[in-house]
């Protein structure tokens, strides 16, 4: 090593950027690279979300329909198909409730539950949850099981 070869140590020294605004001597004074006049030029300019520069908006240029019922409530789906796959898979055994269900990530933890009747079901299973279709429950019982509405 000698002083021809000296350097600073790897990331040590940050490039800092242009300084922007501070004065003639740095040639980006003035206007500070804004342009001359207009919204974008002065400070604490923000656009709003969806702005077309006075243009009538597009969310106020398409017609709106419908309402949205605030009472609704939504069920996650579960199908026999999906409860008798988990018993081949030897994750459940004989019970079937909203904490299985959640540990087998089908369902979240505040999630209200509805067992559907596509597929068969030839396990013979307890089975507890908020809603079940007629079939899924007719199949539940035809196995053997029993469907516990909560």
């Amino acid at each position: 090593m000698d002083l021809s070869n000296l350097k600073p140590a790897e990331g040590s020294v940050k490039n800092q950027g242009k300084r922007i605004g501070r004065g003639q001597g740095s040639g980006k004074g003035g206007t500070a690279t804004r342009g001359h006049k207009g919204a974008k030029s002065r400070s604490g300019y923000s656009k709003k979300i969806g702005f077309e520069g006075g243009q009538m908006p597009l969310q106020r240029r398409v017609p709106k329909f419908g309402f949205t019922n605030i009472n609704r409530k939504e069920y996650q789906g579960i199908n026999l198909d999906t409860l008798q796959q988990l018993v081949d898979d030897k994750k459940i055994k004989d019970t079937v409730d909203l904490d299985t269900l959640f540990l087998n990530r089908l369902t979240t933890k505040n999630d209200l539950v509805k067992i559907m009747g596509r597929g068969e079901l030839k396990a013979k299973l307890k089975v507890s949850a908020h809603k079940f279709t007629a079939t899924a429950k007719a199949a539940i019982e035809a196995a053997g099981g029993e469907a516990v509405t909560l």
